[in-house]
This record gives structure tokens, C-alpha cells and sequence, in this order.
């Protein structure tokens, strides 16, 4: 794979991955108290153009 692909992966996986944590800790702040709750979490990736749909989930557990 080319340099220019690596650097644009890169930069785009590092966008989602700041961004997403950015807003998952906005909603536990504005939840309150989740001292004890689990949370379902899911990210659909589709990338115009190509033929893909990667599904991702997982649990993010509470805080106080």
C-alpha cells in the first residue's frame, strides 16, 4: 500500500477514534451517575465506493 493511503488511514482511524471518546464521555457526564450500569455500544464503518459495512460492538461500563 502507498504512503498517501497509510497516512489518510491513519488520519481518519485517529479522527474516529478521538472523536468517539470525546462523545461518549459528553453523554456519561450528562447521564449522571452510572456507577454500576453497563452500556451496549455499536459502530457501523461504510465507506462510499467500496462494498463494505464492518460492525463493531462492545460494553462500556458506568462511572459516578
Amino acid at each position: 500500500m502507498s504512503e498517501d493511503f497509510n497516512m489518510s488511514m491513519r488520519k481518519f482511524l485517529k479522527q474516529v477514534g478521538v472523536t468517539s471518546q470525546q462523545a461518549i464521555e459528553e453523554g456519561m457526564r450528562n447521564a449522571g451517575d452510572t456507577a454500576g450500569q453497563e452500556f451496549s455500544a455499536k459502530v457501523v464503518l461504510t465507506v462510499d465506493g467500496l462494498d463494505i459495512e464492518h460492525v463493531v460492538t462492545g460494553t462500556i461500563k458506568g462511572q459516578n
